[in-house]
């Protein structure tokens, strides 16, 4: 089985002027997807990307390697990620390219890839471009160069298709939206306020060095604090690409993910079952089988989920982190669009965010990181083995234990859940312990 070196399970990521995240494999990774998006044939390829400052560079290294290989580009400027792989299958590109790192800081970058019909590009794809990469850049003739052009109102078709994708007004809503200075910043507001929302923005300045500082949905602290001093009705925060949405009740408790995925599987009555991954909380898995809704995990990822969605003919799935697919809406993670369905639920249902999932058994869960110097597996190690039998021993049933290496950083995730919090915590700092030791 071949072995992808650059690919991870969400693309390609690191830390902008290291190896691979620099302009010359950018510039050789351009010309590398050409060639394979080519096909013997000129096509358009759309690049899209979020506000962090190295966007600039790498659009314009990505843009010379396309049309070295012969290919059209589509520039679409700041967009969010799951804009871009609708844009792709809108406009009949042959492919999208989106230039972020997500959640991460400014000073990381990465390459996320859509094919034409809007989904991630298959293993088979994704290996032919790192073999092309072992390859020399060829430019052809100049008469065959690809050309490079502004696509006009990609941010209106967006906002239209997000518009389209909800069934009711917001009318007589207050609405915090933290857009983490990210892709979002100039999509959501407008779009949620022609929906008849009061909107109340926060995050939405970005300067090409503020994506994700202490804001949006990994640091959702400043939302839940704004919620409650501005008596909203709730808060919603988006990644700095998009594609993760965390919300936020009146009362300022975080609503993730997985009561995002409850809150969805329990309205749509006739939903035929729901795909999380091994992070999602057990309870969730236990009160869907109470409404008879069939609950399967997959790996982290949410590649892994549109997976594992398709093969069984599902339509809704999700993870904790706010990954959450509406496939009956679109193709992707879309955390505008996850939002809007939690909204649809609220407006029918005339109910508070906060009392939608009151009744979702949720258990402690607590998940810690152990940094590494260098991407190693720590599983393979046999002390490292015995401490987490030790643990799943002392919990029994009545929880889990999960250790996975991150498929974009040198970390060990360290994830335990369990019925008394002081305990899971224990347990989790004596894994973590074991692992940096």
């Amino acid at each position: 089985m071949n072995t992808k070196h650059y690919f991870g399970t969400d693309g390609i990521r690191g830390r902008v002027g290291d190896f691979p995240i620099t302009a010359e494999f950018m510039l050789h990774l351009g010309f590398a997807a050409g060639t394979v998006f080519a096909n013997n044939g000129t096509h358009t390829v759309l690049i899209g990307k979020d506000t962090r400052i190295s966007g600039y560079m790498f659009e314009s290294a990505l843009e010379a390697g396309l049309s070295a290989a012969g290919v059209n580009v589509g520039l679409l400027g700041v967009m969010p990620t799951p804009g871009i792989a609708y844009l792709a299958q809108k406009t009949g590109a042959i492919a999208g390219i989106v230039i972020s790192a997500s959640h991460n800081p400014y000073t990381d970058n990465g390459i996320k890839f859509f094919c034409e019909a809007g989904g991630k590009l298959s293993d088979d794809v994704e290996l032919a471009i790192e073999a092309q990469l072992s390859q020399p850049i060829k430019t052809v003739s100049s008469d065959k160069l690809g050309k490079a052009h502004r696509v006009m109102q990609a941010q209106s078709q967006y906002q239209e298709f997000c518009a389209k994708s909800c069934d009711v007004r917001l009318d007589g809503l207050k609405i915090v939206l933290d857009c983490a200075n990210g892709a979002t910043y100039h999509i959501a507001p407008p779009l949620f306020q022609t929906l008849g929302a009061e909107v109340i923005s926060i995050g939405a300045t970005p300067d090409g060095l503020n994506i994700n500082a202490g804001l949006g949905s990994i640091a959702p602290q400043q939302l839940q604090q704004k919620v409650l001093e501005t008596k909203a009705d709730l808060g919603i925060a988006f990644d700095g690409d998009g594609d993760r949405v965390i919300m936020v009740d009146h009362q300022g408790n975080l609503v993730d993910g997985d009561r995002m995925l409850y809150i969805l599987a329990k309205y749509r009555k006739g939903t035929q079952g729901v795909v999380g991954t091994l992070m999602s909380n057990f309870g969730l898995e236990r009160s869907l089988q109470a409404l008879q809704i069939p609950f399967l995990r997959a790996k982290v990822g949410d590649r892994f989920v549109l997976e594992l969605l398709r093969q069984q003919g599902w339509q809704l799935g999700g993870e904790p982190s706010g990954h959450i697919l509406c496939l009956d809406k679109t193709t992707t993670g879309d955390g505008i669009i996850a939002a809007l369905q939690v909204l649809t639920v609220t407006i029918a249902q005339q109910k508070k965010l906060a009392e939608l999932s009151e009744d979702l058994l949720y258990f402690p869960q607590t998940l810690m990181n152990v940094r590494l110097s260098h991407k190693y597996d720590p599983l393979q190690n046999e002390t490292v083995q015995n401490a987490i039998r030790d643990a799943e021993q002392e919990l029994g049933n009545t929880g889990r234990v999960l250790v996975r290496c991150s498929g974009t950083e040198p970390l060990v995730r360290v994830m335990v859940e369990g019925l008394e919090r002081d305990n899971i915590q224990k347990i989790a700092h004596r894994l973590c312990a074991t692992i940096q030791a």
